[in-house]
């Protein structure tokens, strides 16, 4: 009773849970593209299951916060291996659990980032990759992948924004709620759009740069890379708006000018 009734309590969970939820955009972005290469009617319950697996993911590794805190000592350090002193540069680049996670994540965003986009642009039919229909099991566990990857991102935020276990386990469940609710109009609408389609692909390729990079430590500010997407999104939306509105240009002497004549 005693944390329900601190304001300080209230404000931290209304500030984390709106930070999980722009957190996580791009984790329904990449859970829509990929539940998108299924059958419709498997399509719906990827994207439900994907999100699942993000919470558990993320309530697992904030009840695990001394293995998680672990993760950010160092492992090794590259100047180690060639008998170089680890001062300026390569202290930096001292490697820890978690950059090995990102790194390997980032990786992966890229890789996929960059298939999807070669596949649209080869016109390749949706549910078919190199000859092999893609199966359930095999998007899920791809989300899996991912999910972890931006569940540590997460939970380290988490944990540097409140102190109360309770209070990050609450605002990560309100956030995947809230994500599942939108999953589906976010889904449908990036499916619907090839422009905006191969935009999020490409915010996705970006956020895997991003990854890669906090992985060798250098420190990509997210606010830039929210600001570049959020730009290029209303710029698409203007797009689409003068698109829905436009007209076919019409040649002088086409059919379908009232000034035709045979």
């Amino acid at each position: 009773m005693e944390l329900l009734s601190n304001p300080e309590i209230w404000i931290s969970l209304v500030t984390l849970t709106v930070l999980e939820i722009v957190l996580g955009i791009d984790n329904i972005i990449f859970i829509s593209i990929l539940s998108g290469k299924l059958p419709e009617n498997q399509q719906k319950k990827a994207r439900q299951l994907g999100l699942a697996l993000a919470m558990i993911t993320r309530v697992l590794l904030l009840l695990s916060l001394n293995w998680v805190m672990g993760l950010t000592a160092t492992l090794f350090n590259p100047g180690d291996w060639i008998g170089v002193s680890k001062e300026g540069l390569l202290e930096k680049m001292a490697i820890s659990g978690r950059d090995l996670i990102l790194i390997i994540g980032g990786l992966f965003l890229i890789y996929k980032s960059t298939s999807e986009i070669h596949e649209k642009l080869e016109g390749q039919d949706h549910q078919v990759e190199g000859g092999k229909v893609h199966s359930f099991s095999g998007v899920i566990f791809q989300i899996l992948i991912l999910d972890i990857v931006f569940s540590l991102d997460s939970v380290i935020t988490a944990v540097g924004m409140a102190d109360e276990i309770l209070v990050m386990i609450a605002a990560v469940v309100i956030a995947v709620i809230v994500m599942m609710v939108s999953a589906g109009g976010i889904s449908s609408f990036v499916n619907q759009h090839p422009t905006v389609k191969m935009l999020a692909l490409s915010f996705l390729l970006l956020i895997g740069v991003s990854l890669l990079a906090e992985g060798f430590e250098q420190h990509i500010p997210k606010g830039y890379i929210y600001f570049a997407m959020a730009f290029s999104v209303l710029v698409e939306m203007l797009n689409l708006k003068m698109r829905a509105k436009s007209k076919p240009v019409q040649l002088h002497n086409s059919p379908g000018n009232a000034d035709y004549r045979e």
